[in-house]
C-alpha cells in the first residue's frame, strides 16, 4: 500500500468527528484491510432496553469498511451493507471491528467484517460491497 495513502487515511480517520465522538481509534491499516476499536459507553450508546445500540455497533463496523475500502487510494463508497447482530455487548468492554477485502474488481470490492469484545466472543458479522469511484481520495 502506498506509505502517502495509509498516512493520508490514519489521519483523516484521527479527525472525523464522528469517530472522535464514539472514540473510536484506527489501530491498524493495511491494503484492503483495518482494525477500528472502542470502548464501548452505556451512557452514550443505550437503546431502549439498556442495551447497546444497534447503531454504534454498526458504526464501529462502517468505520472498520470505510478505512479498509479507501486503502486503494480511490473514493470508494457503500453499495450494500448486511450487518448480523450476534449479541450484545457488556458496558464498558472493548470492541474491535476488523474488516477484511475478500474480492475486487476495478468498479466494486467486497468485505468481510467482525466485532468482536475482548474476549474474542463475536458480537456483529457484516459483508459488505464499496463502490470504487476511480476519483483519488480529496484528503490525500
Amino acid at each position: 500500500m502506498d506509505q502517502r495513502v495509509k498516512e493520508a487515511i490514519i489521519q483523516a480517520v484521527a479527525s472525523e468527528p464522528f469517530a472522535r465522538t464514539l472514540k473510536m481509534e484506527l489501530v491498524s491499516l493495511e491494503y484492503g484491510h483495518s482494525v477500528v476499536e472502542m470502548t464501548y459507553d452505556p451512557a452514550v450508546a443505550n437503546n431502549i432496553y439498556e442495551r447497546a445500540h444497534g447503531g454504534v455497533i454498526y458504526s464501529l463496523i462502517d468505520e472498520a469498511f470505510q478505512a479498509a475500502a479507501q486503502t486503494c487510494g480511490t473514493v470508494a463508497v457503500a453499495l450494500n451493507v448486511n450487518v448480523t447482530y450476534v449479541t450484545s455487548p457488556d458496558p464498558h468492554i472493548r470492541l474491535r471491528a476488523e474488516a477484511h477485502e475478500v474480492s475486487q474488481t476495478k468498479k466494486t470490492a467486497s468485505y468481510d467484517i467482525k466485532v468482536t469484545d475482548q474476549e474474542h466472543q463475536v458480537i456483529a458479522t457484516c459483508q459488505a460491497l464499496a463502490y470504487r469511484t476511480g476519483k483519488p481520495i480529496p484528503f490525500l
